[in-house]
């Protein structure tokens, strides 16, 4: 049985697909075992947040720090 979460992870990795589309990113770390996460994140949030089969979170990005830097 999995532990529940107690707390914020110690580490959190953000990820962005290079050479491939997000959706084709997103479609491989799901049949990887990859499971949605919600932490509250809008429905038009840049981002996807996201678990491995061990619970650590990460979010898949689908912009790049440029593209963020560059919109506010």
């Amino acid at each position: 049985m999995p532990e529940v979460k107690s707390g914020k992870n110690r580490l959190h990795l953000d990820l962005r697909a290079e050479g491939s589309t997000t959706a084709a990113e997103l479609a491989r770390l799901y049949a990887l075992g990859a499971q949605p996460v919600d932490v509250g994140q809008t429905p038009d949030a840049s981002w996807v947040v996201l678990s491995d089969p061990e619970g650590n979170e990460f979010c898949l990005l689908s912009k790049t720090v440029e593209e963020i830097s560059t919109s506010f």
